[in-house]
């Protein structure tokens, strides 16, 4: 019984999702994405000069 007991919360620590943690990462893909765009206008920018 204590091993099933353990198991449970296990895998109820396993499902349950912090929301600071998700924003963070949601965070960090935007900004990443951001930085691409940015890079690859300004490389489109100083050769059609």
């Amino acid at each position: 019984m204590k091993k099933d007991k353990k198991q449970q919360e296990k895998t109820k620590k396993v499902r349950k999702y912090d929301k600071g943690q998700i924003f963070v990462k949601v965070m960090a893909g935007i900004l990443a994405i951001l930085m691409v765009v940015a890079t690859a206008s300004s490389l489109i920018y100083s050769l059609m000069i």
